[in-house]
């Protein structure tokens, strides 16, 4: 096997990437990462030494190093190991993680070196790929991965979920919000933008935005684009002209989205209605 190894930066987050190797007769030597570095083992076996215990990180497990925890690593049983991983800044998964939760730094330094959780492992491959894919990601889509893993973190180690009832001026700063996400569908926003118009800072804007509406900035900024797409399908818009003009990619990400919410894509729609 042709020994592969591939790091892709965000376009948007200083110091976060994603990695995806491909190796069987390669050896790391003992290092450690400033970084949160997590990822999963995709096929064959990982094995490491870490926090003075030997690991055999088997399909499908979760991988955690925290920031400065040494570790090496090397395919098992000498056959090909195929794995992914990200690389998150410390202070960026700290900040996103006390945004939603009441977590220590020993409670974000989980145990575990290696384990089976689904959600996190999704999450992990979610980001991975959408990383990877030649469809970029927007920064409120980023947010919104990077906030999941955050949350699966807080779940894992312990802490617990700040559970606020918002009202009064605050609830009157996230309607102001709302309508500027409104009035600019038709451009790209980002977070900054959006918490800025909120007058709060990012994770305290995306932490009251969440509990508040029951979705995060970016699911609704999606949701609203799409029924906004709904309805220039429903005035005989063409569907290529609206992925255009509401900051789609391409017709291909238009369709994955409009079908994520009405189960078919906008031409079926369009057809549909003619009928």
């Amino acid at each position: 096997m042709h020994e592969q190894f591939s790091y892709q930066q965000s376009a948007h987050t200083l110091g976060l990437f994603s990695f995806s190797a491909k190796m069987k007769d390669f050896s790391y030597g003992k290092h450690a990462h400033e970084e949160f570095s997590i990822g999963v083992t995709c096929r064959g076996r990982q094995d490491f030494f870490s926090n003075g215990a030997f690991h055999k990180s088997q399909a499908g497990n979760v991988i955690f190093f925290s920031p400065e925890q040494v570790h090496d690593g090397h395919a098992g049983d000498g056959k090909d190991m195929e794995y992914e991983m990200l690389y998150i800044p410390d202070s960026i998964m700290m900040s996103l993680m006390q945004s939603i939760g009441n977590v220590s730094k020993d409670q974000s330094r989980l145990r575990e070196a290696s384990f089976y959780d689904l959600i996190l492992q999704r999450q992990v491959m979610s980001f991975s790929r959408s990383m990877n894919s030649e469809q970029p990601l927007s920064s409120l889509e980023e947010e919104h991965l990077l906030l999941g893993i955050a949350h699966s973190i807080v779940r894992l180690g312990g802490g617990s979920f700040i559970e606020k009832v918002v009202h009064g001026r605050t609830e009157m700063l996230l309607e102001r919000a709302k309508e500027f996400i409104h009035f600019n569908l038709n451009r790209k926003i980002d977070i900054e933008e959006i918490s800025s118009a909120a007058n709060m800072s990012k994770y305290h804007f995306i932490r009251l935005f969440s509990k508040q509406f029951g979705m995060t900035p970016h699911q609704y900024v999606l949701s609203n684009k799409i029924n906004r797409v709904k309805r220039e399908l429903e005035l005989g818009d063409n569907a290529a002209n609206i992925a255009f003009k509401y900051g789609f990619s391409d017709l291909s990400h238009l369709n994955r989205n409009f079908k994520n919410t009405f189960g078919i894509t906008p031409t079926q729609y369009q057809k549909q209605l003619s009928l």
